[in-house]
C-alpha cells in the first residue's frame, strides 16, 4: 500500500464494493476484468475506479486491465489483513437476530460472528445461527477469551454510551454502531456509525430530486 498518498474516505468506502466485485469475478471463472466493466457492474465511473486504485500503486495494466485473482489478493492481503477479525453483537433483538443470521463470510471471510450478548434472559443461552447469546456480565471474559476485535453495537439508546465504554476497557479495538447517538470512546478505538432513519432520510431526498 502507498503510505505517501492520504486515501480519502470516498475510496475508503468504495474499496469493500471492489472487493466483493473481484471476489465474485473470480467465482465466475473471470481472468482479468477492465475498468469499465467494474464501472458498468458497480455503477462508478471509471476515472473513478481508476483513481481510487491509483493510491495503492500500479494494480493494472493500460490495454490489459486487471488481473482478478491478483487484485483479490491484494485487497485479502492489505486492506482485509490476513488475520481473522472475530467479532461480538452486543443487543440480539430483531435487528441483532437479523445480523446474526447473515451469512457475513458472503462479503468477508475473515470475520468471524464468534459472540452475542443480549439481558433478556429468554434468550440467554440459545443459539442464534450457531452463534451462542450470552448474558453481558460475561461480556470480559469472553472478549479475552475469544480474542474479540469487533463489537456491532445494537442496543437501546440509553445504555449504548455505558456497554461502548465496557468494550473499550474489554480490549475492543472497532464497533460498528446500530445506535442513534454518537459514542464517546477513546483515541485509537475507530466507531463507525450507522443510523437507518438517517440514511432513509437520505434515501427520500434523493428520490424526491430524481
Amino acid at each position: 500500500m502507498n503510505s505517501k498518498k492520504k486515501i480519502p474516505n470516498a475510496t475508503m468506502k468504495r474499496l469493500p464494493l471492489y472487493y466483493r466485485f473481484f471476489k465474485n469475478s473470480e467465482k465466475s471463472g473471470v481472468d482479468r476484468v477492465s475498468s469499465r466493466e467494474i464501472s458498468e457492474a458497480l455503477d462508478i465511473d471509471s476515472a473513478t475506479i481508476r483513481r481510487d486504485f491509483s493510491y495503492f500503486g500500479e494494480l493494472g495494466r493500460k490495454g490489459y486491465g486487471y488481473n482478478v485473482k491478483s487484485l483479490l489478493n491484494f485487497f485479502m492481503e492489505h486492506i482485509q489483513g490476513n488475520e481473522v477479525k472475530n467479532v461480538a453483537i452486543i443487543g440480539a433483538g430483531n435487528l441483532g437476530s437479523a445480523l446474526l443470521n447473515y451469512k457475513f463470510s458472503n462479503i468477508n471471510d475473515r470475520m468471524n460472528v464468534v459472540a452475542a450478548f443480549d439481558s433478556n434472559d429468554e434468550i440467554v443461552g440459545t443459539s442464534i445461527n450457531d452463534t451462542l447469546v450470552y448474558h453481558p456480565d460475561e461480556l470480559e471474559d469472553m472478549v479475552s477469551r475469544h480474542n474479540i476485535d469487533v463489537a456491532i453495537l445494537t442496543l437501546p439508546a440509553e445504555v449504548s454510551q455505558a456497554m461502548a465504554e465496557r468494550l473499550v476497557d474489554a480490549g475492543i479495538k472497532g464497533i460498528l454502531n446500530f445506535t442513534p447517538i454518537r459514542l464517546d470512546v477513546n483515541d485509537g478505538i475507530y466507531v463507525h456509525n450507522i443510523d437507518l432513519s438517517v440514511e432513509l432520510q437520505a434515501l427520500f431526498f434523493y428520490m424526491k430530486h430524481i
